[in-house]
């Protein structure tokens, strides 16, 4: 049965959207984020990264396909609240389990529809991530619009402390099976490989562990000192929520595992790597979130079309000088920080660390010339921004997931894959 409760949602800057509440009842705070996903709301709704967001989604009719559990990246969602233009309550698909509200109130997700998602968009486009209430049980604007201003952001917060494992525990990929459709046969487990859990994805265990990984995930604040005792083929690090910065016990434990095992990083773990580096990050104006963000692979030049989800970004001149010799030349980075610069040249630039040798520029965000992904070219370690693992989102990325399996296997060239016969070997 369809609710007919009034909803609203309060923007600090004294936007009003007043619309139907379609989720849990109650009340909640975050920071306003949207999300340019056409498919792929169940995977956004459980995703741990979007732990302290209020998650808009710009694709007008949200829930048509209800929900299938198979598909859910965690045990329960993370964020703080959903926004969508129209909800379905009876979605018509042989997978689903419950409608999209249903799974809401049950998992006490607030959410509100019957809103002009395109203002909201276009309002976060050109403010800025804005901090905002959505309630279902205050109906007085002004004292929403004072919660919203009090809120706490999502700076110098550490999000991944609520939303990791609290235990290490082995991933089952045969219990996962649920989730195979038409896909090759996984590769034989013959990898060890320990995951540090930030808000860690299923897809991203799910990818580590057809392509051939035994996979231990353990609490973001594990020791690397006690990963080391496991004697790994190779460590991840995951995902996660929020700023970096404050998930000190991760980057500690990334800078002291590069250069003794393998290390690879998605996302958040990207960060952790480029901290470890001696990198810094800065708060993006609205972040990246949506499965449609074209990326270009600067050592092959090919351009993939990525699933994005992340509110911060690495500063690639911060990470040391550029090697001229080993950067066309080059000697100064761009003085505004684009680095669409290199994909005109066809370059792949390197910087010197001050403690972990050469560090290339792999990947660059084609709309708006952010770092994507870097690779220590003295140290076996490479990471990216964006999510390969697909969990919503295009395959194209998949291949990195094989080239973390090459690069444990000593390969030098584990990052130079053919995108295409990757992804036919899927299937």
């Amino acid at each position: 049965m369809q609710n007919t409760k009034k909803a609203l949602l309060v923007v600090e800057d004294g936007s009003v959207f007043v619309g139907r509440s379609c989720g849990a009842h109650g009340e909640v705070c975050g920071e306003l984020c949207f999300n340019t996903s056409l498919v792929g709301y169940p995977e956004v709704l459980s995703d741990p990264s979007y732990a302290g967001q209020i998650v808009t989604m710009t694709y007008p009719q949200i829930g048509n396909y209800g929900i299938c559990r198979a598909d859910l990246q965690a045990a329960r969602p993370a964020l703080r609240g959903l926004v969508v233009r129209d909800i379905c309550f009876t979605p018509s698909n042989y997978r689903s389990e419950l409608s999209l509200p249903d799974y809401l109130s049950e998992t006490g997700v607030v959410a509100i529809d019957q809103i002009d998602t395109r203002q909201l968009a276009q309002l976060l486009r050109e403010k800025g991530a804005l901090k905002a209430v959505l309630s279902s049980v205050d109906g007085d604007v002004d004292s929403l619009l004072a919660k919203a201003r009090q809120a706490p952001g999502l700076v110098a917060v550490n999000l991944a402390r609520a939303v990791s494992t609290s235990s290490s525990y082995h991933f089952d990929a045969d219990a996962d099976a649920a989730f195979a459709t038409a896909t090759a046969p996984p590769t034989k487990q013959s990898l060890n490989v320990v995951v540090y859990d930030c808000g860690v994805k299923r897809g991203i265990l799910r990818n580590l562990s057809r392509v051939g990984c035994q996979v231990e995930v353990v609490p973001w604040d594990t020791p690397a000192a006690e990963v080391l005792k496991r004697q790994p083929d190779g460590v991840f690090f995951s995902n996660g929520p929020g700023d970096p910065e404050p998930v000190e016990a991760t980057c500690a434990a990334a800078r002291e595992l590069l250069g003794k095992l393998p290390v690879f990083g998605i996302c958040l773990g990207h960060q952790m790597i480029s901290l470890a580096v001696g990198g810094q990050v800065e708060k993006l104006k609205f972040g990246h979130h949506g499965g449609n963000h074209p990326v270009v692979n600067l050592r092959t030049g090919i351009v993939e079309i990525t699933a994005q989800n992340h509110g911060f970004s690495l500063l690639f001149a911060s990470l040391g000088p550029l090697l001229p010799d080993l950067s066309g030349g080059v000697a100064e980075h761009p003085a505004d920080g684009d680095l669409r610069f290199w994909t005109q040249r066809h370059l792949a630039p390197v910087v010197q660390t001050t403690a972990y040798g050469r560090l290339q520029l792999t990947h660059v965000n084609l709309n708006d010339g952010t770092p994507e992904g870097i690779a220590l070219l003295d140290l076996p370690a490479f990471s990216v921004q964006y999510h390969p693992e697909a969990s919503p989102g295009p395959t194209d990325s998949h291949y990195l997931f094989a080239a973390f399996v090459r690069l444990m296997q000593g390969k030098k060239d584990y990052l130079d894959i053919d995108i295409s016969e990757d992804r036919l070997a899927e299937w």
